[in-house]
């Protein structure tokens, strides 16, 4: 079985966040879900954990950050393209998600942040690898 990423996010209202998700066009896999949590499909070895507040607060040994004053974790998602990217937020702003600054683009990369209905924040990018190699090339020598 190949290595897999769980991410485990707290939510605070699982029936709003679950479609906020199914809309970016990642599945459920209702084998690990429940009224308590639901697991969402990112790809083969990606899912994301949604945990209502009391559930995640059961695995964590420090306090749930507060994502309406600060910023607990940046999840970047690559995409195959820049409209990739567009798509992606266009369907996250469309079921609650807000976008907190504008788009980034470096020529090379081009990045869109969203936050999800409980401010867990997905930074959505698209890059071309070998522009990217030959820009720290540059920036190196």
């Amino acid at each position: 079985m190949p290595q897999s990423i769980f991410v485990n996010l707290p939510v605070s209202d699982l029936a709003r966040s679950i479609p906020f998700y199914r809309s970016l066009g990642f599945g459920l896999d209702a084998q690990f879900s429940d009224d308590t949590a639901a697991c969402i499909t990112v790809s083969d070895t990606i899912r994301f954990m949604l945990l209502t507040h009391e559930r995640f607060e059961g695995f964590c040994t420090l306090p749930r950050a507060d994502t309406s004053a600060s910023t607990a974790v940046l999840i970047a998602l690559s995409r195959d393209s820049r409209d990739a990217v567009d798509d992606l937020l266009a369907a996250a702003l469309s079921t609650g998600g807000k976008e907190p600054k504008p788009a980034d683009d470096h020529g090379w990369m081009y990045q869109r942040t969203v936050m999800d209905p409980d401010g867990n924040t997905l930074e959505i990018f698209w890059m071309d690898a070998e522009a990217a190699s030959a820009a720290r090339k540059m920036n190196s020598g």
